[in-house]
This record gives C-alpha cells, sequence and structure tokens, in this order.
C-alpha cells in the first residue's frame, strides 16, 4: 500500500531480461527486491549479486530489504525508500 501513495508509479513482479523484480518504477528506473532468508546464504547471495550486476547494467538502480526489515522496521524502510526516489537522497 505504502508504494500505491507515492506519485510514481510501481509495477509488481516486473520482468527485466531473464529477470522478474518484486517492484519497479519505470519513471525512475528503481527496482526495489524483498529478500527473504535464501538471499542470505552464499548461493542466494552469488545469485543477488550476478542479478544487481545485470540490473545496473541496465540502468536500474535496486534497492534490496529483507522480510525482517519488512517485518520489524516497516516505517524505517518507508522512509528509505521515500527519501531515495522523491528526494532522490542516497
Amino acid at each position: 500500500m505504502f508504494l500505491k501513495e507515492l506519485p510514481v508509479r510501481f509495477r509488481r513482479q516486473h520482468v527485466i531480461g531473464n529477470y522478474i523484480v518484486d517492484f519497479y518504477c519505470s519513471e525512475k528506473n528503481i527496482a526495489i527486491e524483498i529478500d527473504g532468508s535464501q538471499h542470505y546464504m552464499e548461493k542466494g547471495a552469488n545469485k543477488d549479486e550476478v542479478r544487481t550486476e545485470f540490473l545496473n547494467a541496465c540502468g536500474v538502480r535496486v534497492l534490496r530489504y529483507s522480510n525482517a526489515d519488512i517485518n520489524e522496521r516497516f516505517s524505517e524502510v518507508c522512509e528509505d525508500i521515500y527519501n531515495k526516489i522523491i528526494i532522490d537522497k542516497d
């Protein structure tokens, strides 16, 4: 719901190359990925690194948040997304 309230449009499950990103904003060329625990194991982390490099090469900035971040720090995640997308502040 948070993303729907922003003045830019996000698409869910958007295809970029051979990858499907969780959320994508074409206006800002930003993908948001929500990572489960498998992403923090060596194999998952390596795949994510390759994926992020590909997306970056396509001009897509990738914002990653863990499921734990979403569940335990939702307001901080929303603030971070807002700052990076609307205010364009790293």
